[in-house]
């Protein structure tokens, strides 16, 4: 989709349909909906007054509502998008309208979309507080970027439903902040462009997207954005000692692959400037080992690597917003299958940093990557370091598909990172990490256990197992296995894929560059 920024009154674009926001301005309880229009046009005010003015559109998220050949407008259609309510009117609502205008015009043959910048000055205070010009541009060419793509990538019937040409059409009277609307622009398309990278990577299947391939694809990523990157396989896993990643990979024909790519800021790092580490959970498939996974829904475990489609693609982002801090991503990445060289319940494995491992659940493997991930971007100079994985299907039971579960040694560093989340639209929920639940993870006969003793507080126990291996060094892990994969399709965004986390984890990133 070419996109374009253009200062104008958008009353006066001609374009095959103009999208416009609205919200509900009414305050009651009991009242009814009032829509109003985010815009200051007074030919696009004038336009809609009437079919507002009749009940019938109530602005609610995602409700749209179409004119044609609207009155003083150069458009050939007038669609107004709703935003809900305008008290709790965030930018994410930004996000989801302009996602929203897009899906709307992909089934209808129309290939060129205009979408006014909303201008939260066409409300009185009374109904709206400011909202910042570079976030709202931001989230609207990010909702936009990310409904415009389809995972049908394999149909041999696709139909072209491409949206061509998207133009973002800022008031002149909006000058004053012409270059935080530009920059805001600028970075939309490029976080977006790296959240559907990793979308397009996560909806592959396992056939196709192998830890070789993997390793590849994130090779040529780092290559086109000018990052180091450096892909290794099963000769240095067993060089280094990670006998817990080596213990997942061994089940199977595939190699694995630990993938290492590396940001430095323009002029280098200063003395003692932190290192950040981004450590990614990379099973392309998972089958759940000698444990093996029921065959209902097996299919889907093709999104175990999204934890690492995470970080890929956030290190794509940094590549080109250039933050002042070094960073460094491990992603550890594998099958997981159940062949007679795999490893078992039962077994004791050493991992990198020394510690025993007792076997109780071979489905349990991703921890075990990680173990080793985490650790070795520790010896690789990081002094802060997140994770992300698809990790527990607890998570899921305690905080379904809305919230990604959150756990950390440090409260700073969650601090940093929920600072973020109003720019980043995402949502995690903090969930406890602390010493009396490492009870539940004690072996009568090694180091740890790769479970809990009981099901109870899985996705705890399971942070509770990374925590062994980050020692003092402060930690966040991100458990996305709810929020990775969106089974039905929303007004704003296709089902599929969904790029969780690399929004909030380049934020997060960013907050060290500051």
């Amino acid at each position: 989709m070419d996109s374009r920024l253009l200062f104008q009154d958008a009353a006066g674009f001609a374009t095959s349909l103009l999208a416009v926001f609205a919200v509900d301005i009414a305050t009651g309880k009991d009242t009814e909906p009032l829509p109003a229009l985010m815009t200051t046009s007074d030919a696009i005010n004038d336009a809609a007054a009437k079919i507002l003015g009749t009940g019938e559109f109530k602005a609610a998220l995602g409700e749209t509502l179409v004119l044609h050949s609207p009155a003083g407008l150069k458009a050939e259609r007038l669609l107004i998008v709703g935003l809900g309510k305008a008290k709790t009117l965030s930018i994410d609502e930004i996000r989801k309208g302009a996602g929203t205008a897009v899906r709307f015009l992909k089934p209808r043959g129309l290939r060129d979309l205009a979408i006014a910048l909303p201008q939260d000055h066409a409300l009185s205070d009374e109904h709206l507080e400011s909202l910042p010009c570079l976030g709202m541009t931001r989230a609207l060419i990010e909702g936009a970027a990310l409904a415009e793509i389809d995972y049908d990538t394999y149909k041999s019937d696709r139909k072209d439903t491409a949206v061509h040409s998207l133009t973002v059409v800022a008031s002149d009277a909006d000058k004053s902040s012409r270059a935080e609307i530009q920059a805001g622009f600028d970075e939309g398309l490029t976080v977006a462009a790296a959240q559907n990278f990793t979308r397009s990577l996560v909806n592959e299947p396992g056939n196709v997207l192998t830890p070789t391939v993997l390793g590849q694809r994130a090779a040529a990523m780092c290559a086109e954005v000018g990052l180091k990157c450096e892909v290794y396989s099963m000769d240095k896993l067993l060089e280094l000692g990670m006998g817990a990643f080596a213990a997942v990979s061994q089940g199977s024909s595939e190699p694995p692959a630990l993938i290492v790519m590396t940001y430095e800021p323009a002029g280098g790092s200063a003395p003692n400037a932190p290192v950040i580490g981004l450590v990614g959970k990379g099973i392309t498939f998972d089958t759940g080992g000698i444990s093996i996974k029921p065959a209902d829904g097996m299919e889907k475990m093709k999104y175990d690597m999204a934890g690492a489609g995470a970080m890929i693609g956030a290190m794509r982002a940094i590549a080109q917003l250039k933050p002042a801090v070094k960073i460094v991503s491990v992603v550890c990445s594998a099958e997981n299958m159940p062949d007679g060289k795999a490893f078992k319940p039962g077994d004791v494995i050493t991992a990198m940093s020394g510690k025993t491992i007792e076997i109780i659940n071979t489905d349990a493997e991703g921890r075990l990557v990680l173990a080793d991930g985490l650790h070795y971007a520790k010896t690789l100079g990081c002094t802060h370091l997140i994770d992300a994985a698809t990790l527990t299907g607890a998570c899921v039971v305690a905080l379904g598909i809305l919230n990604v579960g959150l756990f950390s040694n440090d409260d700073a560093s969650v601090e940093a990172f929920q600072s973020g989340l109003a720019t980043s639209g995402e949502k995690f929920w903090r969930l406890p990490c602390t010493d009396e639940y490492r009870d539940q993870i004690k072996s009568q006969i090694a180091d740890i256990m790769n479970t809990g003793k009981n099901r109870w507080g899985g996705a705890i126990t399971a942070a509770m197992f990374l925590k062994e291996f980050v020692g003092d060094t402060p930690w966040i892990h991100l458990d996305i296995a709810g929020c990775a994969w969106n089974d039905e399709s929303k007004p704003w965004i296709a089902n599929g894929p969904s790029g969780i986390a690399v929004r909030s984890i380049v934020e997060w990133v960013r907050t060290f560059g500051k």
